[in-house]
């Protein structure tokens, strides 16, 4: 549609459905940040943490405390935030929500382009929905998974239009690309699998630029982007560098398990939990049937695309049909691309256009149209890697459920293994498909149904837990305001309570981490563990009937001293008569 000279897109039909499920994910997301839905954690409460320290100018990590190899990129965004307005855990999410925007739409964009415009919208209504283990990923501040899924898809976007000539600014998009690279790799190494994947498909497109100026405008990109894991790994003392630390994480998770179990941890509940059709607390048999059935979708997704690579179609659907304007030879002549009346784009028999947009002039070469499938195969070869790495892991075996979180990437490829179903799922409509087919067809459609089905009724469990989960994060902050009013500024406490009350007292009470028998526990920040070891009477804030209250007691008795305790909530308060500190 020209205006003032310029061409101005309108939403067709599916970009509209769209816009509007995409717009019902985000607000339901922006109300459950709003409530502190899902709780908060001593996990999470370590980013705010330093996200005060980076506002207030005091720090500025690389790293996360007392994690050397998770990048604080999601600290840093809430950091402007912290310096403007009173920190808080809504605070604190609310750049996620923005990064959760951002995959949502470049997921369209990306299926749009890669299969078909109502697989995109419908993609996006998937991603709409959000049960607990879901939606904890998605907008909680635990590092790495909400950030690196839509820079994967942008990697990816960017390979495809570089590949494809499709954009005019190509110089620029291949540093882009080098520069998001980079940064994945400073911020969470669990992108590496869908990292060399983006790094394939931009070496099938454009191998011949990487050969010449393009090449060293990725390497240059992607030493900027990696930068503060370089100068970190440069003067980070012996043993606690990046890769001294993970090597010494994997090795302390070392456990000798079967690769049944290993499977079964990482597909039949791992799958399903990282979809979002299992609470939190476990997966039952009519949910795990997805885990199942995903490596057979996987499989027959990657034959559709190495047949597409074989044999491209150019006017399939997501190939651009015309040359962009910018890579148009000189002299070449036609009607102005702004002033000339758009055709419309070539529908195939199944009946979702060829493109997502309308096209017009000649089909692109076949080998634009072959990038396309190779850009569904990067899909699936990136989850296919994430899912292989993952079932390596003894936590597959041992902490299937905890550890899902690790495959909260897998949603990346969530159109690519919904496409072979969503093409059998069309032969229902088609007028001319035998008896066979069109059971086939009803087949998918119920199986796509019944996928749906399920991620309603876990996001309607999530809903109704928000009561339980308010209550929860009221008590904590209680807690917190408890502690204030005594003056009880230096205490002892579990990990799952310190750095969450040190975050809702902001820094006004500060926690050392003690174990179930009162040793030093895992003190992320260090320097608090050091100010109540030099305080002079600091107090116990422990878990009510737990086992560190029990050894408390027990150490009250052998030192034969008196305590007063006050219960709020499910803690408990404790105040040696006499300085009081653990043993060790």
């Amino acid at each position: 549609m020209p205006r003032g000279g310029r061409r101005v897109r309108s939403l067709d039909r599916p970009g509209q459905v769209a816009l509007g499920l995409g717009v019902l994910g985000v607000a339901y997301r922006l109300v459950l940040i709003l409530l502190t839905v899902p709780g908060s954690n001593s996990d999470e409460a370590t980013f705010g943490l330093a996200a005060m320290h980076i506002a207030a100018g005091r720090e500025f990590p690389i790293f996360l405390y007392g994690q050397h190899y998770m990048g604080t990129v999601e600290s840093y965004l809430a950091a402007p935030l912290f310096a403007l307005f009173t920190p808080s855990w809504p605070l604190l999410r609310l750049p996620l929500l923005a990064l959760h925007a951002v995959f949502v739409y470049l997921s369209y964009r990306l299926t749009r382009r890669l299969y078909s415009p109502w697989l995109a919208t419908a993609t996006v209504g998937l991603l709409a929905l959000g049960s607990e283990r879901v939606v904890r990923d998605q907008i909680t501040t635990v590092g790495g998974r909400p950030e690196i899924k839509p820079a994967v898809l942008g990697l990816l976007l960017i390979a495809l239009a570089l590949g494809q000539h499709s954009t005019r600014h190509r110089w620029w998009g291949f540093a882009l690309f080098g520069l998001l690279a980079g940064l994945c790799v400073w911020d969470d190494w669990l992108v590496l699998p869908y990292l060399i994947a983006a790094v394939g498909l931009l070496l099938a497109g454009t191998w011949r630029d990487l050969l010449g100026r393009a090449g060293p405008l990725v390497v240059g990109g992607f030493l900027v982007g990696v930068t503060p894991l370089i100068v970190d790994n440069l003067t980070a003392p012996a043993g606690q560098d990046s890769v001294s630390v993970l090597r010494q994480v994997s090795d302390g998770a070392a456990v000798v398990t079967t690769a049944t179990d290993r499977l079964y941890g990482a597909v039949l509940v791992g799958i399903p939990l990282a979809t979002g059709l299992c609470p939190p607390d476990g997966c039952a048999p009519e949910q795990m049937w997805w885990g199942g059935l995903y490596p057979a979708l996987v499989l027959a997704a990657v034959a559709l695309a190495v047949r597409g690579m074989l044999r491209p179609d150019p006017t399939a659907a997501g190939s651009p049909s015309r040359t962009p304007e910018a890579t148009r030879p000189r002299g070449a002549t036609g009607t102005p691309e702004a002033t000339r009346p758009p055709t419309a784009a070539p529908v195939r028999p199944d009946g979702d256009a060829a493109v997502g947009e309308a096209r017009d002039g000649p089909a692109v070469s076949r080998a634009a149209a072959r990038l396309r499938y190779v850009g569904q195969l990067a899909l699936l070869v990136g989850g296919v890697l994430a899912l292989a790495a993952y079932a390596r892991s003894a936590l597959a075996a041992t902490a299937p459920l905890a550890s899902a979180r690790y495959l909260s990437i897998l949603q990346i490829s969530l159109p690519a293994v919904l496409w072979p179903l969503w093409l059998v799922a069309r032969w229902t409509g088609r007028a001319a498909a035998r008896t066979a087919a069109r059971l086939g067809g009803l087949l998918a459609v119920a199986v796509l149904a019944l996928l749906v089905a399920l991620m309603l009724a876990a996001t309607g469990q999530l809903i109704g837990q928000i009561g339980t989960i308010r209550t929860e994060e009221r008590q904590a902050r209680e807690l917190a305001d408890a502690l204030r009013r005594a003056g009880l500024t230096r205490v002892y406490g579990e990990y799952w309570t310190c750095n969450r009350l040190v975050f809702n007292a902001r820094e006004r009470v500060v926690c050392a981490v003690l174990d179930d028998r009162l040793r030093p526990g895992q003190d992320r920040y260090r320097p608090y563990a050091r100010q109540i070891r030099e305080a002079g009477h600091p107090a116990f804030v422990l878990a009510a009937g737990g086992p560190a209250e029990a050894s408390l007691q027990r150490l009250l008795r052998d030192r034969k001293v008196a305590a007063t305790v006050t219960e709020i909530a499910t803690f408990r308060i404790y105040r040696p008569e006499v300085p009081l500190h653990p043993p060790g």
